[in-house]
């Protein structure tokens, strides 16, 4: 957890950064013109998907202990002392765009300066993560991409669903993981978002997803409460389904969940899956919000 003093200190740098490079109010966020405000470059000789030995020797030299968390997963490192940010050149450019603006928030947040050679991989990028220096990253890079409150700005304007935040995530230049999980978490509205790992098992008699994170809106939790829910979902489950049978997206879900309190609730779902997780954004039937705008989703995701 981050203490509001931290955050706020986090705020100013993440606002001062985008000021100096000129990036605020620009969209998508120049996230490249931000790196090099931060003098920081991207290396284009090194691919963490398809690292080399001798790469590999000069990470262990600088960190004895860095590979622990398992080279295989590594989305990306930041070496302090050369001022470079390398990078699983595998993810989507979306996916990028969040992971060297976490890299940029190791560097920018000077308290941090402790660590010589940072390597982030796919725990350390979770939203969950118990590690304070890899939560404060997140935040700061969550803070930037969105632009501190241009996002809950532009959120405002759209009904409550799951292609508002899959529409920002094309202004703002995110993926639409961060995009949705932002919108969840600064809404107003009773929301949740239910994120679900790759189908691992082939069997439709058994389980054959688990859930990856579980995010709420602050009146999601007040009004609700936490959903009782398990680690693994098999075909009884309606979005486990969809999943099943390889469904893209549709905003015609209904659900009947048991909160922690064991009360049921009757929920809306939309689906969506791009092609490495799926999406379930939960909201309780009649839960709305009063808008103009409407979306139509015209572009691929």
């Amino acid at each position: 957890m981050i203490d509001d003093f931290t955050k706020s200190e986090i705020d100013k740098i993440s606002h001062e950064l985008l000021m100096q490079s000129k990036a605020l109010d620009v969209f998508p966020t120049p996230v490249d013109r931000i790196v090099k405000q931060a003098n920081l470059v991207i290396s284009s000789d090194v691919d963490l998907s398809q690292i080399q030995h001798s790469f590999l020797d000069i990470i262990k030299e600088k960190s004895k202990n860095a590979f622990k968390k398992g080279i295989k997963k590594l989305r990306g490192a930041l070496d302090r002392d050369e001022k470079i940010i390398y990078l699983d050149l595998s993810q989507l450019p979306n996916r990028q765009n969040f992971v060297k603006l976490h890299e940029v928030g190791h560097e920018v947040l000077k308290w941090q300066n402790q660590i010589v050679l940072n390597l982030d991989d796919d725990q350390t990028l979770s939203h969950e993560t118990n590690e304070q220096f890899e939560t404060e990253a997140n935040y700061f890079a969550s803070n930037t991409i969105f632009q501190n409150g241009r996002f809950i700005k532009e959120m405002e304007r759209f009904e409550l669903g799951i292609k508002a935040p899959m529409q920002l995530s094309k202004h703002f230049g995110s993926s639409v993981h961060a995009s949705l999980r932002n919108y969840v978490v600064q809404s107003k509205n009773k929301c949740a978002l239910l994120v679900l790992e790759p189908i691992k098992s082939s069997l439709i008699n058994e389980a054959f997803c688990s859930k990856r994170n579980l995010f709420y809106s602050n009146s999601f939790l007040f009004d609700i409460g936490e959903l009782e829910l398990p680690e693994l979902f098999g075909y009884t489950w309606a979005f486990a389904k969809d999943y099943w049978f390889k469904k893209r997206y549709h905003e015609k879900g209904k659900i009947t969940f048991l909160t922690k309190a064991q009360d049921k609730l009757n929920a809306n779902y939309h689906f969506f899956n791009n092609g490495y997780n799926a999406f379930v954004f939960i909201f309780p039937i009649g839960e709305t919000k009063k808008v103009k705008t409407k979306i139509y989703l015209s572009e691929k995701f």
